[in-house]
Formats: C-alpha cells, structure tokens, sequence
C-alpha cells in the first residue's frame, strides 16, 4: 500500500463549523437592519437564526423581510454584500489545532475550498490556521467553472505541494462535490460525516461519488489516515 504525504483538507465543515459563520453573517446583517431599517437587532437575528434553523436556505432574506413587513425585494443584494463581506466571528473546531500539529510532524498539509475568494480568504483569516498548511488553494482563484467537483483545484494544490496522487488524501464534508474530481486523479478520500454539519444526512449520488472511507468525528479522521497507510 502507497504510504501518504499529503493530506488535504477542504474548509468549510471540516476545519470549522459553517453553520457558526451563518450565524456571524446574520449577526452583521441584523447589526445593518438595526441602523438602516429600524428592525431591532436581537428581534432581527433571532427571525434569521429561525428561518435557518427551520431548513430555508435560499431565499432567506426575501423570508426575512416579509416577516419583518418589509416590501423592498431591491434590498436582498444589499443584505446579501452584508452577509458576504463581514468579518466572520469563527474558530476551529476544539480538536482541529492539536490534530495539525500531530498531521504536521509526519505530513505535508493543503487546502482546496470552493466559495467566493473574497469570502473563503476572510473565514481562512479569521480560523488562524495558516501556519500549518504548505498549500492553499480557493478553488474561485481558477474560475467559477473550476469549483469542485472540477478536478482543477486538486491538481494545483498537489502540484504546489509537489506530490503525486495516489500519496494523498482529501478530507471533506459534501459528498456530492467533494470526492469525486479528487478520485478522478487518483486521490484517498474521506468523507467527514459530522452529525451536525449541514451535508452530514446527504448521499453520493452516484458510485463515483463515493469517499474511500467515512469518518464521524476528527479522532476517526486521524484513525482513517492510518487505516489508508496500512
């Protein structure tokens, strides 16, 4: 069996909890509405958090201003820049630093994250975690057309750390994107199913789609790295 030298995270969901910076975005948005619309700020929060936690996920602020009694559709770009451009209140997961530091001493370590640039860098800013990683790739660097499960991010990412393959795995959380382009290539994959991560109840929809192995916690992800160097 081929031992590994490269693990690769993606961000969102692996690295961090996405529905934390959810949140931190909707905080800023009802901050904004406060100031600029009258809508009081814990009342406005409170309704996004609802909606969220009710399953609505893309036409939310649409929701949100009608429950809010607000007949201005033109505001939803705006509201939409709030979210997008603030400066995510995130940390890692509690486990994420000492697991670095453990995959660091044996491991060189990347990352290939799909998002808008300007967003993905600001949550990367703010998780701190640049010091452990030899490569970093945002797949919107390449073009929108490049995002997973385009195998176009995986192959720079494994270019700038200047390994082959089949001597790397790929750690994500969206089994309908994220395996995919890196099995193309010939990469090891594992499928971080965290109970509350906002893809954890979804299947591959396809055999291709399918990770190598699934972890259900950051413990069984270290326990998966070794079970592949096995």
């Amino acid at each position: 069996m081929t031992k590994l030298q490269a693990i690769i995270f993606d961000l969102d969901d692996t690295l961090y909890s996405e529905r934390d910076y959810v949140l931190s975005g909707f905080q800023a948005v009802a901050d904004w509405a406060a100031i600029n619309l009258g809508i009081e700020a814990v009342k406005g929060y409170a309704t996004l958090a609802n909606l969220y936690f009710e399953g609505v996920r893309n036409n939310t602020f649409d929701r949100w201003l009608t429950l809010h009694a607000i007949d201005r559709s033109d505001l939803v770009p705006t509201l939409l820049d709030v979210y997008r451009q603030h400066i995510p209140k995130i940390e890692p997961f509690p486990e994420i630093v000492e697991i670095l530091k453990t995959l660091a001493g044996s491991y060189q370590i990347g990352l290939v994250s799909d998002g808008y640039l300007a967003v993905q860098q600001r949550k990367w800013t703010a998780l701190g975690l640049d010091a452990f990683f030899d490569a970093v790739v945002f797949s919107d660097s390449l073009g929108r057309e490049n995002w997973k499960p385009s195998t176009a991010p995986f192959k720079l990412v494994l270019e700038q750390l200047n390994i082959l393959p089949e001597f790397s795995v790929y750690i994500g959380d969206n089994p309908r994107k994220d395996f995919l382009g890196a099995r193309q290539l010939g990469m090891q994959t594992i499928w971080f199913k965290r109970a509350m991560a906002e893809y954890g109840t979804l299947e591959p929809p396809g055999a291709n789609y399918h990770p190598h192995l699934i972890a259900e916690s950051l413990l069984q992800v270290l326990s998966s790295i070794d079970r592949l160097n096995l």
